[in-house]
């Protein structure tokens, strides 16, 4: 036991458990501790906004596999962390927010930045640690860390402000990270006579390969079974895009090749997969989902178990550890799919070879309205935009995407060879993500090169953080698809609301000359031959300490919608609005 400081225990706290950065604003509610960051070692970022803190808490935490951390004023500061907090949820990120809270001698006074900030984190964290006394500041802390590192999931630590002051006594506990095992062994036995029966086995690698960091055993078990591999949704760095059996994600605006493959399966291994309704929804016209294989799923968390799907063998465990038993108990053993070894491969390329024939045609989008403004309205196709970006990204590329129509499409384009490199809004599916998520990523990665995929609608609300960027020293590069539109909502009134577009429309000035204002550097492209080159460059800059923003100006052409199940016709009943149908 130490005499210090409650401040001075929640530093050595965060040090022990590897803390090296802190994104947040600057406050007087948590100043006593910000004040001795620097020498235990950990570096303090301020951003621009505190959403963006903790998209950048996210980030970090997901390209370095350790906890990102986010910090903020009292009350609005940290009402502000919300969307983010929800975001890294759904990303499985572990995140630790920090939230100073008015002081224990005014609460519930209505004072100035009051508001009871428990209630606004509770079903967006795992764990919520409240500090009632200031002695518990260490031991509250480390539960925070551990809780969220072992839950792969946001925690928060909930301090009054007048609680990092006075004496204390106390010992700084260590990290506590808990082991993953296999699973059962009977479940075990189990999966592994599925997939020794199996004629046709396709194994989905899902984001828990990526965070058991099980790239490699998935690779192993694929190639013993010589399966087809397909990405789960938004997870298109849990299995390298250039090895044989590769498919491709599922989901939106996904893989067809993929897709295909996964019709033909007998037996289906999600392997760190919650297979969630948007990755398994039907696609390109196709309702993939094999109505008669039997399937096998595994999940670090018992409630994503039989959750989505209806399974035949449920496996808790780690991924990596999952892979590498399952491995060793098909082995030596003969299996069914040996037989169809050559015709399944010849299968796979064929299939995967049309794929890339089609998208290499797919020039623009094929809809009465797009061929409309494809025409008309000026500006480069998407689709050929996204084909160039896809040959220029450098190969250990960090790849940021927000939520919109030309960056779902996107999901298409995104081949990676290294896990760790693809990071989606995932299922909260917020925009603003993109932009402050890859600075995140690249404080923890600072030698990758950093991209961020955005609309120019999503960019509004996060391209403040380019100031973050150039105040810190942060190169990133931000390609900004400029179509002037809330493209993904303005495909819903195109196929649902006669093209009303009420609201959707943007017109905007030009986002690389505002990039110029902020100090970084700032490029409009008009020409498909200028694509490549101008991310090549921004890329190379990033060696340089340069921020780049690339404006690409694109047609109003729009990809298929989310889910054509989401809307229905209009219905209108009063005379005045019938004309709305």
């Amino acid at each position: 036991m130490k005499r210090m400081t409650p401040s001075e225990a929640l530093v050595e706290t965060m040090a022990a458990h590897g803390v090296t950065n802190v994104f947040g604003i600057v406050g007087s509610a948590f100043m006593d501790a910000l004040d001795i960051f620097e020498p235990a070692g950990i570096r303090f970022i301020p951003t621009v906004h505190e959403q963006g803190s903790a998209h950048m808490a996210d980030g970090y935490s997901r390209v370095t596999g350790r906890h990102g951390v986010c910090v903020a004023q009292n009350g609005p500061g940290i009402t502000n962390f919300v969307t983010g907090i929800a975001a890294a949820y759904w990303a499985h990120s572990p995140v630790v927010a920090i939230t100073p809270e008015t002081g224990t001698n005014s609460q519930g006074l209505g004072g100035f930045q009051e508001t009871e900030q428990l209630p606004y984190f509770e079903k967006i964290t795992k764990y919520q640690g409240h500090l009632s006394r200031s002695d518990r500041m260490a031991e509250i802390a480390a539960r925070c860390f551990n809780r969220a590192i072992n839950e792969n999931a946001p925690t928060q630590l909930n301090i009054p402000r007048d609680l990092f002051y006075g004496e204390i006594e106390c010992e700084i506990p260590g990290p506590k990270v808990i082991e993953r095992g296999a699973g059962g062994e009977r479940e075990l036995d189990r999966a592994a006579d599925l997939l020794a029966e199996a004629r046709f086995p396709v194994i989905i690698s899902g984001g828990g390969v990526v965070m058991s960091d099980g790239v490699a055993e998935c690779i192993a078990l694929a190639e013993r079974l010589s399966a087809p591999v397909v990405n789960s949704y938004l997870h298109n760095d849990s299995f390298p895009a250039s090895h044989k059996l590769w498919a491709g994600p599922l989901g939106y605006q996904g893989s067809k090749a993929g897709m295909q493959l996964m019709e033909k399966a007998d037996v289906v291994l999600a392997l760190g997969s919650r297979l969630g309704p948007f990755g398994t929804l039907p696609q390109h016209g196709l309702d993939y989902w094999p109505k008669d294989a039997r399937i096998i799923q595994v999940d670090v968390n018992p409630d994503m178990l039989g959750l989505v799907k209806n399974t035949d063998v449920d496996l808790l465990g780690d991924a990596a550890s999952v892979a590498r038993a399952l491995l060793a108990r098909l082995k030596d053993r003969k299996l069914a799919c040996d037989a169809s070894r050559d015709e399944r491969l010849g299968t796979i390329e064929t299939t995967k070879a049309q794929w890339e024939k089609e998208l290499d045609s797919w020039s623009h989008e094929r809809d009465d309205w797009s061929l409309k403004v494809a025409d008309s309205d000026g500006g480069l196709h998407p689709r050929q935009v996204l084909r160039e970006l896809e040959k220029a990204m450098p190969g250990n590329a960090m790849v940021s995407t927000d939520i919109g129509n030309i960056c779902s499409v996107s999901n298409s384009y995104l081949r990676f060879e290294q896990p760790r490199s693809f990071f989606a809004a995932m299922s909260f599916g917020n925009c603003g993500y993109a932009l402050p998520a890859i600075i995140g990523c690249k404080v923890g990665a600072p030698d990758r090169p950093a991209v961020a995929y955005v609309g120019d609608g999503a960019w509004a609300m996060s391209m403040v953080e380019i100031l973050t960027c150039v105040r810190e020293n942060i190169p990133v590069t931000a390609v900004v698809f400029n179509n002037r539109q809330w493209g993904a909502e303005k495909k819903n009134q195109v196929d649902y609301y006669g093209e009303r577009f009420v609201g959707s429309n943007l017109n905007s000035p030009s986002w690389a000359g505002i990039a110029r204002s902020m100090g970084a550097e700032g490029v409009t492209v008009d020409k498909l031959d200028d694509v490549g080159g101008a991310l090549a460059a921004a890329c190379k800059a990033q060696q340089e300490g340069k921020t780049t923003v690339i404006e690409i100006n694109v047609s109003r052409e729009l990809g298929d919608p989310f889910r054509r199940d989401a809307l229905k016709h209009p219905k209108r009943l009063l005379d005045k609005y019938k004309k709305y149908m």
